[in-house]
């Protein structure tokens, strides 16, 4: 063993970074964790399936973060903005991927109290599925 291969940290050692930009960019922090988990993906072909999963958990904790931060601030008693939120539920957190709105649609969800279980469930499909066509497109 050479110096350079006690200095290569492996695959492995990158999955933490998908893992945590990942959850940083489903904050209200800018993030780019679509560009970070294609290029881990590219560069470590055989790792894509713990990327993918890395990458999903970590986003969907990320929006449940914002959830439990949005659901402290007191109830709305009315809220013209949030109708359609309230019309669709918690399914309408499948759409917590998309860039800008999809911070919104978590914060909304806990701020309007909507049940936490399925709020999960519905973000968690949305951001697994996200990542699974990039996955899936860069290969």
């Amino acid at each position: 063993m050479d110096l350079l291969d006690w200095l290569d940290p492996g695959p492995d050692a990158g999955l933490g970074a998908v893992f945590l930009i990942s959850f940083l960019s489903a904050t209200l922090l800018p993030g780019g964790s679509e560009v970070v988990l294609v290029a881990y993906v590219l560069q470590h072909p055989g790792m894509a399936l713990p990327a993918w999963v890395l990458a999903s958990l970590g986003n969907t904790l990320g929006g449940m973060s914002t959830y439990l931060l949005a659901r402290v601030l007191p109830k709305p008693a009315h809220a013209d903005r949030t109708d359609w939120l309230q019309r669709h539920g918690a399914p309408a957190l499948v759409l917590a991927w998309a860039p800008v709105v999809g911070d919104a649609l978590c914060a909304a969800a806990g701020w309007l109290r909507l049940p936490w279980r399925p709020c999960l469930l519905w973000m968690a499909l949305g951001k697994a599925a996200r990542y699974a066509l990039l996955v899936w497109l860069s290969h």
